[in-house]
């Protein structure tokens, strides 16, 4: 069994690990399409508008353009993937687009969520470690109830996971050793860069992140410190307080 005492914070991943973006986002698309007679099926699109997420992210990683938060980097794809449903996007109003764009702003919370931050809250420090901007981050924070210390993440070091920098910065940011420090994701990637930074890991189990056909991060592909199905196990498991 791992050793918690030595941890002081806990840093989430939030899309697909705290948040269910997949849910979310389709149910607020439905309207949209219904709106404008458009036949696409809202979770292809939620799928294609969520493809275009890493390899945007991979032109700033690789140098190839300057930061931008995710905010602009979701409008964007969000053309892109009406494109690839059969949509002009010039046909949709810009400002509509752009309300549209805020979708990620509303995402539900999984159900294990919030009672389990609450209860890891009242052992250690908890905030996001995300690729999503303090806005979005924040917003989805107040509607969901999420009870973040703080908001950390790409925008605060000007970097995307999982990028090391993005890791090394925070814990600079938060003045404690990367061994105090604990990354909870539901992705293995995510885990596998904060480890090799010093943070000890979390893996949460998100099977249906990507709807019932999911392919990839079903398991734990390391030996993570801790690996849960759930946020109120991984508090029962670190010692919190029911």
């Amino acid at each position: 069994m791992s050793d918690s005492t030595a941890i002081q914070a806990l840093l989430f991943d939030v899309f697909g690990t705290v948040v269910d973006w997949r849910t979310s986002v389709a149910a607020q698309l439905r309207p949209f399409l219904a709106r404008h007679n458009i036949g696409a099926d809202p979770y292809d699109l939620a799928h294609a508008w969520r493809r275009k997420y890493q390899p945007a992210l991979d032109e700033i990683r690789g140098g190839r353009r300057p930061f931008v938060r995710l905010d602009v980097l979701h409008r964007e794809n969000l053309e892109s993937a009406l494109a690839d449903v059969g949509v002009d996007p010039a046909s949709i109003p810009a400002g509509e687009l752009d309300e549209l764009n805020l979708v990620w702003h509303r995402l539900d919370p999984w159900p294990d969520s919030v009672p389990g931050l609450r209860r890891l809250k009242q052992r250690f420090i908890i905030a996001p470690l995300s690729n999503g901007n303090i806005r979005l981050m924040t917003d989805v924070a107040k509607r969901a109830g999420l009870p973040w210390d703080a908001i950390l993440g790409a925008e605060v070091v000007q970097a995307y996971k999982p990028s090391h920098e993005v890791y090394q910065r925070t814990a600079d940011v938060l003045g404690m050793r990367p061994q105090e420090i604990c990354m909870v994701a539901a992705h293995n990637g995510d885990l596998a860069a904060a480890r090799q930074c010093g943070f000890r890991t979390a893996f949460v189990l998100r099977a249906t992140e990507y709807g019932p056909n999911q392919k990839t991060n079903l398991r734990a592909e390391q030996d993570w410190d801790w690996v849960v199905d759930d946020l109120e196990t991984l508090a029962t498991r670190l010692g919190c307080p029911a």
